[in-house]
Order: structure tokens, then C-alpha cells, then sequence
């Protein structure tokens, strides 16, 4: 502002200057020899002019005419001489030019200006300024218009505060609402008295405030029921006697409860955080990876027992449910293994084969008694007929050796019951070992007037077993069924690949069992042939125990039987296991 001041005040001093050099001019076209001509008019001369020129205008002290061409004074007076400064201002200042310079006086300040044009061609005006005069009309003119602007804005800012008092009156309703909300304060709307944005947007506020009082409830009842849930399964998992531990996917346990704590001999929890796989030992590692592999997958699997190590290192057997634990888009993030200790258990069942081996055996020994008693009892009423004949009778001789080879059949098949051959387990495609037992009964069965009838599946079913045991099976069963067909027939023997399990049945055309019979079949010596012992089904069972399948039998009288056997298919992991 003062700068604008200042450049109004120098364009002053240029209309000042400019009207000079007019009314200049035209006193030298009035006279008639020029400006020096002695006719010109007193009234008219220029130092007249130049009086009324400071009359009206108390600023100016003093108006110079130079000669440009010699730089004297030509018309006026020159009292406030600056004569070096001036000299040069005057010589270099071209046509139509206007200049300002500050100069000092007698310790006061001046300001001088130098003007020519056209009008005055030849000639310099040049007026001195009271420069104390001309500062104190700025700064006045300064302090009045920032007077002027101070009120101004005053004025604007009371009215623009009114004006926003007005406005966000309804804004501190709105303010007071999201406070109360911010409190968990929702019954209290706003009362709506205008229909302008403020009024829409209270009433936008009062639904939000109702929505969020509907969905805090929930939360509220959400969160009580979250609650009673997480106590309740803290207190289940806490409280079970199975042990549980979530581990991520890299091992690490996460959590452990005071079950795992007491079974494998952790004495806090936080001595079992963070250990990778601390309960698997080395030999079931593997065993471990691929179970995790087979639930990343997608796939369920079913309680395992197996070994676990304790802190100390000791082996103990264990029960494991391993479950997958997902987010929210479904993704594996941790597992839950539930492991049961099995100690008691098998002390449990150690106990109850014992009794039943024991049961087994009273069954056994009151079966061979009972069986070899009757042969006894022949031969010795035959070798006491010859001794008080004192003959050799040779149909009695062909009797008692029947009755011996009798007595040799149920101790041999009793012995194989009793002490079974040493095991050993190898991978073998169970077609090729039944195979070779068609082969073998393959010539009984003609001279019995049978024929097999074989459907055979093309794909691999390689188990693990013990060869010479399962053909035993096999034999045992072909037997039995060429034995029920006095009168010749079919035996169909089927196998598939269940992916699992191989599925194998033998069915003939036989006379069938009564249906009450078949809960009993495989008990000792409970047979329903005039010449058999019973230990054959028994032994055949107990083979397919071992090798964890199972067997069933099916009967129809006048139909004939089916003897289904179910084996554990070997699979690619445990192969190589059994090749090494």
C-alpha cells in the first residue's frame, strides 16, 4: 500500500510537471517574438504562472527553467541549487521523460523532478517538493486507510461470525450427537428443526446413531456369547485328560494344554512354546510330514496310534487326531493335535488277551482232549480185543492206523495254531500269490469235477504279506470249497483294486451253512464236516489279523458260500520302506 502511495505521489508530481510545461508553452506562443519577447503580457509570464502553480499546490518550493543546450536558468528561480547533480540530470534526460531524484538541503529533505516534451522543446522544467510534507500526506493517507481496513474488517469478522454462529448452530447439535455416540449413547436423537442439508444431515446422523445402538447389541450379545464360549472351551481344553498342541505350519507350537503338560513332562507352558515337532521322534518324522502333506491336500484322516517322545526322551504309545485350523477364506494357517495316552489301554488289552489266550487255551485243551480221546478209546478197545485173541486182525490194524493219522492231524494243526512260524513281510501282488494256489489246486479241483472261473482286475494289488501264510489262507479255502461240492461245479474267485484295500472273493456252489452256524465258525474244533477239526478257519482268521485285513463269511443253503478277505493296499511310501 505504501508503495502504491509512493508511485501516486511520484505520478503526482508528473501531472504536476507535465501541466507546468503546458501552461509554459503556451505563454511562448502568446508572445510574439517568443517566450524572451518584451510584449509579452506581465500577467502571462512564467514566474506568474509558476506562483499560482505553488499557490494551489503548498508542496512545491521552487519551479526551474533550464536551458538543456547550456543548462542555465532560463525562467524562474533556483534557490535550492544541487548545481553538479542538476547539470548532469538536465544533459542527459531525453524527450518525454520524467525523473525523480532526493536531495538535502540545509539538513532537509527535498525532492526534485525533471521534465521535457515536445512542448517545451529545448527546455528542462524542474520543481523542488517538500519531502517532510509529502511523507506526512502518505503516512496519513496510510494510517487513515488502515484505520478504514482495520474497521472494515472488524465489521466483516463480527458479521461473518454471526453469520457462522448462525450456520453451525445445528453443526454443535450434530457435534453433541457424535459425542454421545463416541459414548456409546444412542437413545437421544436430534431434533430436527430445519430441511436444509444440516436438517438432512441430522436426520442421517439420528439413523447411523440408531443402526449402530442395534448392531452394538449384537456385538454386545455377540461378544457374551464369545465369551461364555472361550471359557467354556478353556475350561474343556484345559480340564480334558487328552493332550492337546497347535502348531504352525512350520512345527512351531503355539499353544499347549495341562494335559500336554502332565504326558510328555512339561513342567509350564511356556517351556513347550515355540519348539519345532517337540513330541515326534526322528523315526516317525517322516510318518509325521506326510500325514500334514495328506491335510494340506483337503484330505481327512482318521485317528493313528503311533509313538511319541517326552521331554526326557522316553517313547510312549499315543493316540493322534490331527485336525487342520483355517481362516476366514479357508486357508491352512495352524493344525490342532489331539494325542491320547494309550498305556493304560494296552495294559488293558494286554491283560484281556492274556485272559482270553488263557480262555482260548482251557478251550483248546478241553477240544484236543475231547477229540483225541475218541481215537484213543478205539485203539485201545482194538488192542485189548487182540490181546485177548492174541491175534493181529488187519481190519482192526487199518482202523487203528486211521485213528493214529487222525491223532497226527489235530496235534499237527494244533502245533500251527499254537506256535506260528516267524513272520517276515514283503511287498508282493497278491494276484500272483493266488495265482500259484490255483495252479497247485487246480488238479484236485479236476479230479472233483470243478472248474475255476477267475475275474482278475489289470491293476496292481501289491500288498505287504508273508507269502507262504497267505497261500496257506488261500489253499485252506479253495479246500473248502472243493469239499462242498461233491458233485462238481464252479468256483468263482474275484479280485479288485479299492484303492485302499484289495478285495478278494471265493465262491462256490456248495450246499451252503445254515445261518445259525456261521456266528461260530472259526472256534476251535466247531466244524460242520464229519472229518475236520474246526482249526483250519481258525488259523486262516488269525493269518489275516496279522496282516490286518479282515475276512467274512457269507452262506445260503442250496446256494452255496462266499468268503470275502479284505487286504490293506500297500502304498508308494511304505513300499520303499519294505524295498530297503
Amino acid at each position: 500500500m505504501t508503495r502504491a502511495m509512493r508511485e501516486q505521489a511520484r505520478q503526482s508530481m508528473q501531472d504536476t510537471s507535465m501541466h507546468v510545461a503546458s501552461s509554459f508553452a503556451s505563454y511562448g506562443k502568446q508572445s510574439p517574438g517568443g517566450a524572451d519577447h518584451p510584449a509579452a503580457g506581465e500577467a502571462a509570464s512564467p514566474e506568474n504562472l509558476f506562483g499560482i502553480v505553488q499557490s494551489l499546490n503548498p508542496n512545491i518550493k521552487e519551479i526551474t527553467v533550464f536551458d538543456q543546450d547550456t543548462v542555465q536558468i532560463a525562467y524562474g528561480t533556483y534557490t535550492y541549487p544541487d548545481g553538479a547533480a542538476d547539470r548532469s540530470v538536465v544533459r542527459t534526460l531525453g524527450k518525454n521523460e520524467f525523473s525523480v531524484r532526493s536531495l538535502e538541503i540545509g539538513g532537509k529533505p527535498y525532492y526534485r523532478s525533471y521534465y521535457t516534451d515536445e512542448q517545451v522543446d529545448g527546455y528542462a522544467i524542474s520543481i523542488v517538493y517538500d519531502r517532510e510534507i509529502i511523507h506526512a500526506m502518505v503516512s496519513k493517507k496510510r494510517n487513515d486507510t488502515l484505520i478504514y481496513t482495520g474497521i472494515t474488517m472488524l465489521l466483516v469478522l463480527f458479521i461473518s461470525y454471526w453469520l457462522v454462529g448462525a450456520m453451525i448452530r445445528p453443526l454443535k447439535d450434530i457435534l453433541w450427537k457424535v459425542n454421545e455416540v463416541s459414548s456409546a449413547r444412542f437413545h437421544q436423537p436430534i431434533r430436527i428443526k430445519r430441511k436444509d442439508e444440516f436438517g438432512l444431515l441430522a436426520l442421517k446422523v439420528n439413523a447411523m446413531s440408531q443402526n449402530l445402538s442395534i448392531y452394538m447389541n449384537k456385538l454386545r450379545k455377540a461378544f457374551e456369547e464369545n465369551r461364555r464360549m472361550k471359557e467354556h472351551l478353556e475350561s474343556f481344553i484345559n480340564h480334558t485328560t487328552d493332550a492337546i498342541h497347535l502348531f504352525d505350519l512350520e512345527g512351531k507350537v503355539i499353544q499347549v494344554n495341562r494335559a500336554f503338560e502332565q504326558l510328555f513332562d512339561y513342567e509350564e507352558e511356556e517351556e513347550a512354546i515355540g519348539l519345532v515337532y517337540p513330541t515326534v521322534p526322528e523315526s516317525h518324522m517322516a510318518e509325521k510330514r506326510h500325514m500334514l502333506n495328506q491335510l494340506l491336500a483337503g484330505k481327512t484322516l482318521p485317528t493313528q496310534e503311533t509313538m511319541r517322545a517326552t521331554k526326557s526322551g522316553e517313547l510312549i504309545p499315543v493316540s493322534v487326531t490331527i485336525s487342520p485350523i483355517r481362516d476366514s477364506d479357508g486357508t491352512i494357517r495352524a493344525f490342532a493335535s489331539i494325542s491320547r495316552d494309550m498305556r493304560s489301554r494296552n495294559k488293558m488289552e494286554e491283560l484281556l488277551r492274556r485272559s482270553e489266550k488263557l480262555t482260548t487255551v482251557g478251550q483248546l485243551a478241553a477240544g484236543v482232549a475231547h477229540e483225541i480221546r475218541n481215537p484213543l478209546t478205539t485203539l485201545r478197545g482194538f488192542l485189548q480185543l487182540q490181546q485177548e485173541s492174541r491175534k493181529l486182525a488187519l481190519p482192526h490194524v487199518s482202523l487203528m492206523l486211521s485213528e493214529l493219522d487222525r491223532i497226527n492231524l489235530i496235534v499237527g494243526e494244533f502245533l500251527i495254531l499254537a506256535k506260528p512260524q516267524a513272520t517276515r513281510f514283503v511287498a508282493k501282488d497278491v494276484k500272483d500269490v493266488l495265482q500259484d494256489v490255483i495252479a497247485l489246486m487246480n488238479s484236485e479241483a479236476i479230479l472233483h469235477n470243478i472248474e475255476f472261473r477267475i475275474s482278475f482286475t489289470e491293476e496292481s494289488c501289491r500288498i505287504s504279506c508273508e507269502e507262504n501264510q497267505l497261500k496257506q489262507v488261500f489253499i485252506n479255502l479253495i479246500k473248502n470249497a472243493i469239499e462242498a461240492m461233491p458233485a462238481g461245479g464252479y468256483i468263482h474267485i474275484h479280485m479288485a483294486n479299492k484303492r485302499e484295500h484289495i478285495a478278494i472273493s471265493i465262491t462256490d456252489e456248495g450246499e451252503g451253512i445254515p445261518e445259525e452256524m456261521i456266528p461260530n465258525i472259526g472256534d476251535p474244533f466247531f466244524t460242520g464236516k464229519e472229518t475236520g477239526t474246526g482249526l483250519g478257519i481258525m488259523v486262516s482268521q488269525r493269518i489275516i489279523n496279522s496282516h490286518k485285513g479282515t475276512l467274512d463269511i457269507k452262506s445260503q443253503v442250496g446256494v452255496g458260500t462266499t468268503v470275502n478277505i479284505m487286504l490293506p493296499a500297500l502304498k508308494e511310501a511304505a513300499e520303499k520302506l519294505l524295498h530297503r
